[in-house]
């Protein structure tokens, strides 16, 4: 995980906080912790949150706030972002380090529940069991027709073996999928116990029965499946999307579908998803089954999300480096050829 931090002399006076971007049922936590703070259920785009927020020296989000320059120049006091995010593309890093504002993340709150979502989808289609139900509800009970497909021994590509990738080859390994997967560093423990296979993103596409996406968003990843990358699938592979909605070129996912290069599109996320009619013709494709970017969101999930932020709050108020805090990476992985990592 990436922290950035600047150390600030201890003020005993609290410093004005503001929670972004929390349900209802999350309050009575906060106030719990931080009692005084402002809570707003909405992002700091919606009309009026801005204005909330102009005093803050501590401010926590969620990914649909953008704090971007404009944003970040109307916020003067602030000297902290701690979002609530394993990833933190939402927040303009280079004006953060310029202004000399800490941002903290959660690294790990729901790799295990993100993972558990892919196979939710994966599951739920490959058996039909939303058509299953509908079917025994509309008063049919009779299985022609709703002949699945099994797990065991297809070919799982994973991109991305971070955390929550790594999670999902535990998960297949127990249904006897093969595994092959690509990552600027190699996981020995995937390797020598689970038999993932590192391969190049040229062979995954060409391999896999089921594409899974579990990459950050950057420049170099955004539209990574793109026109091209459909074209070097196999006919008939499911793509799932559990990560960041741009990582797939909608428009090129689409035509896939059309053509059948892509028989399913299992998705968490989409490129735009505060303006859903971009995405209308996708979302109304019968084999495209969405979810509303719920993959992470479970009890326990967002029990972790919270202290870890909480902490990183405490530590930073109490003059600590916070635990979690954003840094620069120390150690940069290449190809899966040339290094490797525990």
């Amino acid at each position: 995980f990436f922290c950035l931090f600047f150390f600030l002399p201890y003020n005993i006076t609290m410093p004005k906080t503001v929670f972004l971007e929390v349900d209802k049922e999350d309050e009575k936590r906060i106030s719990g912790h931080f009692p005084g703070s402002i809570v707003v259920n909405k992002p700091i785009s919606e009309s009026g949150v801005l204005e909330k927020c102009k005093d803050a020296e501590i401010v926590s989000t969620f990914i649909y706030s953008k704090f971007d320059k404009e944003h970040l120049k109307k916020l003067p006091n602030l000297k902290l972002i701690a979002t609530r995010s394993v990833g933190y593309d939402h927040i303009d890093m280079d004006e953060c380090a310029k202004r000399k504002i800490s941002i903290c993340n959660v690294p790990d709150y729901g790799a295990h529940v993100i993972a558990e979502h892919v196979f939710a989808l994966l599951l739920s289609t490959l058996r039909h069991i939303n058509e299953g139900d509908e079917r025994v509800e509309g008063g049919h009970f009779f299985y022609q027709g709703l002949r699945g497909k099994c797990l065991r021994g297809k070919v799982l590509g994973i991109v991305g073996t971070g955390k929550i990738g790594r999670r999902v080859a535990q998960i297949a390994h127990g249904f006897g999928m093969r595994m092959i997967a690509v990552d600027r560093c190699r996981t020995l423990e995937l390797e020598d116990l689970l038999g993932v296979r590192y391969v190049t993103i040229d062979e995954l596409l060409q391999q896999s029965d089921i594409i899974s996406l579990h990459l950050p968003l950057k420049d170099e990843t955004k539209h990574i499946i793109d026109k091209e990358a459909f074209e070097k699938m196999k006919k008939g592979v499911i793509l799932i999307n559990t990560a960041r909605g741009p990582l797939v070129d909608s428009d090129a996912l689409l035509d896939a579908m059309k053509s059948g290069k892509v028989s399913y599109a299992l998705l968490d996320v989409l490129e735009d998803e505060k303006d859903l009619s971009e995405s209308k013709e996708l979302i109304a494709h019968p084999n495209a089954i969405t979810t509303p970017h719920i993959a992470f969101y479970a009890d326990d999930s967002m029990e972790t999300m919270y202290e870890d932020c909480f902490d990183s709050i405490e530590q930073w108020q109490a003059g600590q480096e916070p635990e979690h805090i954003v840094k620069p990476p120390k150690i940069v992985c290449d190809l899966p050829e040339i290094k490797k990592s525990h």
